[in-house]
């Protein structure tokens, strides 16, 4: 099958030629018709396959040209990087059109977002905040909106975006079309998805939470933290070479403080994107990393679903995401457009347990990784031992409330002696 098949007009076929483009995903071949005829939609799809394309074509061919001042497509997505990189999808595929498409997003002062709609717009994509920032200002009409997407659909329920989600839904028309797109679907997030949808059509290509088939996925056990810094400096000097890596750290302060510190031992470009850091900066270390200037970007999970950049050839978890969720997300950032991808996950004693949760989710085991280096013997700090073994602690009282944990025992044993 071809895209001319799925009844695409001559002006998308072009756009999709001229970005490379040969044939549909099996997510676009299954979303684009329903789409096009108007149906609401939820899409599942392993990451890296297609989902942008899937809703944005039929979309896109479904508002056909710009038409009036108000917008008649709404677009959220949860991370400003996802915004972006819709929005640079968006452009690319109406640039035979005159559709008037603009993004909204925090991290920079509303005023040029409000400018881009003055004249007219025919399609927002935007953070849920920020849309209703802007809208509370009085700057943008709902009264036209026909489609509503809310894109890694599973991330903004589930993570806090439901009641900005419910403030929008009251302030656009009630008849209009719905889609909801991600990777990953958890029952719970299917019940609430209830309140948006009326008998959608379900689409999934392939098992929820599924992995995407072309990473290969290993893991390997590291004492601490020092000890993976290590790895990583080993892998970079031995297996690197020309390739992009990406490297997934759970804090912030993790991320900047591996960024520094691989920045001060090699001479390439390193960048890393957290939350603290500016709209600006994260856009040009994405952009950078994209175009090759750097060769390692650090991120938090914060970024996970906004990159999209098919020469990254390898993901590394330099700490085991608490949700498993996550996890699929992450190393769907490597093996996109159906490449080859390898991603490793570092773990810790305490960070078993989350690692047997996404074996659980991807049901499948990770690889050991083949002939591990020979690293120094890094002693693990006192504080990061008690960190580890609170988190023990925590992961075995959830499965025997009996349990009493380590700690309890030694607290037992002290204050036998003060009774003496």
């Amino acid at each position: 099958m071809n895209f001319a098949d799925l009844k695409l007009t001559r002006q998308f076929l072009n756009a999709i030629g001229e970005a490379g483009y040969e044939s549909p995903t099996p997510i676009q071949i299954q979303a684009i018709p329903p789409i096009r005829s108007g149906q609401d939609v939820v899409g599942i799809a392993q990451t890296g396959t297609g989902k942008t394309a899937a809703f944005l074509l039929p979309i896109l061919q479904l508002l056909k040209f710009a038409q009036g001042e108000s917008p008649r497509c709404i677009i959220l997505a949860p991370t400003k990087e996802l915004v972006v990189q819709i929005f640079n999808e968006a452009i690319k595929f109406a640039s035979y059109t005159d559709l008037r498409i603009v993004a909204f997003y925090g991290g920079v002062g509303p005023k040029r977002q409000i400018e881009s709609v003055a004249d007219g717009v025919d399609m927002i994509i935007s953070t849920p905040g920020r849309f209703l920032e802007i809208y509370s200002k009085g700057f943008v009409s709902t009264k036209k909106i026909k489609h509503v997407v809310l894109d890694e659909a599973d991330r903004m329920m589930d993570m806090g975006f439901m009641p900005q989600l419910r403030n929008i839904q009251e302030v656009i028309p009630s008849k209009r079309q719905n889609l909801l797109f991600s990777a990953t679907f958890p029952p719970r997030v299917e019940k609430l998805s209830e309140e948006f949808l009326l008998w959608p059509t379900r689409i999934e290509v392939t098992p929820e939470s599924t992995p995407v088939e072309t990473v290969e996925q290993f893991k390997l056990a590291l004492p601490n933290l020092r000890t993976k810094i290590a790895f990583i400096e080993w892998y970079i000097q031995n297996h690197l070479n020309e390739e992009r890596l990406l490297i997934f750290t759970r804090k912030k302060e993790e991320a900047e403080n591996l960024s520094k510190f691989l920045q001060r031992s090699f001479d390439f470009g390193v960048r890393s994107i957290h939350s603290n850091k500016g709209q600006n900066s994260r856009i040009n270390a994405m952009n950078e990393f994209r175009e090759g200037t750097i060769q390692i970007l650090i991120a938090t999970d914060v970024a996970s679903r906004g990159i999209d950049v098919p020469e990254t050839s390898m993901v590394i978890n330099a700490s085991v995401p608490s949700d498993p969720h996550d996890y699929i997300h992450r190393i769907g950032r490597t093996g996109r457009a159906f490449q080859h991808g390898t991603a490793l996950t570092l773990y810790d004693p305490s960070e078993r347990f989350a690692l047997e949760r996404i074996e659980s989710l991807a049901q499948q085991k990770l690889i050991d990784f083949n002939d591990p280096p020979v690293l120094e013997a890094f002693e693990t700090p006192r504080f990061e031992k008690q960190q580890q073994a609170r988190k023990i602690d925590r992961e075995l009282k959830k499965r025997d409330p009996n349990y009493q944990g380590a700690f309890h025992e030694k607290k037992s044993k002290g204050s036998r002696k003060r009774r003496r």
